[in-house]
């Protein structure tokens, strides 16, 4: 485990007993719901880390760092991004994803694509949009999303 890791833990366990010594009851209600809420994700995350592992098992290094690796360029940018504007994964399982693209030779660039149109745009979500905001709205706010994602992206290459 790196320091990061131990020292999150160590504040967070200090918290728990700090909170138990002013209120017990209180502390115990809050692990309850974060038990619950923790149970709740809990298939979601396993089925994404399988599906995750599957994937990259039948993805080659070679082909993921030809797809979207520093030689894949602008195109290799607009497919990653185009595939996390698609994709409704919640963007905490989507870190150790873009660390195993790092890891099997994607850009830094296209990885920073991938984790933002994730979280900037909703492909998944555009029909509720539209309806609570329009067509013009939704769409327009999609579109900016999706053009800041890939220059945030275009910016972080440059910069890392």
């Amino acid at each position: 485990m790196s320091v990061t890791v131990i020292s999150i833990n160590v504040v967070a366990v200090g918290c728990l007993v700090w909170a138990a010594l002013k209120d017990r009851a209180r502390a115990w209600q809050a692990l309850v719901a974060a038990g619950r809420a923790f149970l709740r994700l809990l298939p979601t995350v396993l089925l994404i880390i399988v599906v995750i592992g599957v994937l990259f098992a039948f993805a080659p290094a070679d082909q993921v760092a030809r797809f979207v690796g520093e030689r894949a360029g602008l195109v290799g940018i607009l497919a990653i991004s185009a595939i996390g504007a698609v994709l409704h994964i919640p963007a905490l399982t989507a870190f150790p994803m873009a660390a195993s693209l790092l890891q099997k030779g994607a850009s830094l660039a296209a990885v920073a694509a991938f984790i933002t149109t994730l979280t900037m745009v909703g492909m998944v979500t555009l029909p509720l949009e539209i309806k609570q905001l329009g067509r013009k709205m939704a769409l327009m706010r999609n579109g900016f999303s999706f053009l800041t994602a890939v220059l945030i992206a275009l910016i972080m290459g440059v910069i890392l």
